[in-house]
């Protein structure tokens, strides 16, 4: 007969599962060293909890990164509706967006489980497959397509300063991205492919850190123009000059791809609620799932 692991323990099935006498199990409940809950007047001790309790205090010394249990973090590039989406389908998933590139450095040491990217590889013929095929000694993973945005200029309502193209940058106050990012590198690859050196555009001292950043800098007049996706821009109501079509894509620790947390945000993707959603957003969601790449 299989029994389904209890969802919480009681005193002596932690004492029995950590080899310790309930005395002991006390002590550490007292000194605030074990999670444990205080339900009518008996103590509960959450089963997953536990678990990742004595896990946290593993001693391995070898090479234990491989060992420590990656945290429920999705990193990398910021994208809004996968941000919403996140928070919507309740995954309990955290997001620490840092920049494509910073990104794909903490999936390779299996610090997260997954990554968000868009790096324009070969003059945008190809999305984001070298770099993670490239990364050294990262767990097996899995590249899906998330959606197609549009990146461009985010201007202020109205364009005021008439800006059209990245030549009209030159003389306005242009908010930049980290130099991890995969808009900076984007941005780099345009204003080289337009013969305009970097040193040329009034760029902010602070660069922003996502999209929303950027879309906030100009609707607060702190800067004139940057490039960002369209779905920034509709959010604050600005300008947008859609300049090229990127993919966006997740970088995924392949056996977390299964895990319920993932399968509540896939499930979430196939809703009404969401579609409309990214409709209103301007993406193109009709490769979402794709699979971009897979290690070997």
């Amino acid at each position: 007969m299989h029994h389904s692991a209890p969802e919480y323990l009681t005193t002596s099935e932690v004492a029995a599962l950590l080899r310790l006498k309930e005395r002991k199990v006390y002590e550490l409940v007292s000194t605030g060293k074990i999670p444990c809950v205080r339900a009518t007047g008996k103590l509960l001790f959450p089963h997953k909890l536990i678990n990742e309790w004595l896990r946290s205090h593993l001693e391995y010394t070898p090479d234990t990164t491989n060992l420590i249990p990656p945290a429920l973090i999705c990193t990398g590039s910021h994208d809004p509706l996968l941000d919403w989406a996140l928070r919507e389908a309740q995954t309990e998933i955290a997001v620490h967006f840092n920049g494509s590139l910073a990104g794909l450095e903490q999936l390779a040491v299996g610090r997260v489980i997954m990554a968000g990217t868009h790096i324009r590889e070969q003059q945008g013929a190809s999305w984001n497959r070298r770099h993670v095929q490239s990364l050294e000694g990262a767990p097996p993973l899995v590249l899906l397509e998330w959606a197609k945005r549009q990146q461009g200029l985010i201007v202020a309502n109205g364009n005021p300063l008439q800006i059209h193209a990245l030549e009209d940058l030159r003389h306005v106050r242009v908010i930049d991205r980290q130099p991890k990012a995969g808009a900076y590198i984007l941005m780099q690859q345009l204003l080289k492919e337009a013969a305009i050196e970097r040193s040329e555009l009034l760029t902010l001292e602070q660069p922003a850190r996502t999209e929303n950043d950027v879309a906030a800098a100009v609707a607060t007049d702190q800067a004139d123009a940057g490039l960002g996706i369209a779905a920034a821009a509709r959010q604050y109501h600005l300008d947008f000059i859609p300049l090229i079509m990127e993919r966006y894509d997740l970088a995924i620790q392949r056996h977390w791809f299964f895990e319920p947390e993932l399968q509540q945000l896939w499930q979430f993707c196939k809703t009404t609620h969401f579609t409309e959603q990214a409709a209103l957003l301007d993406y193109d969601i009709s490769q979402q799932g794709h699979v971009h790449y897979n290690t070997p």
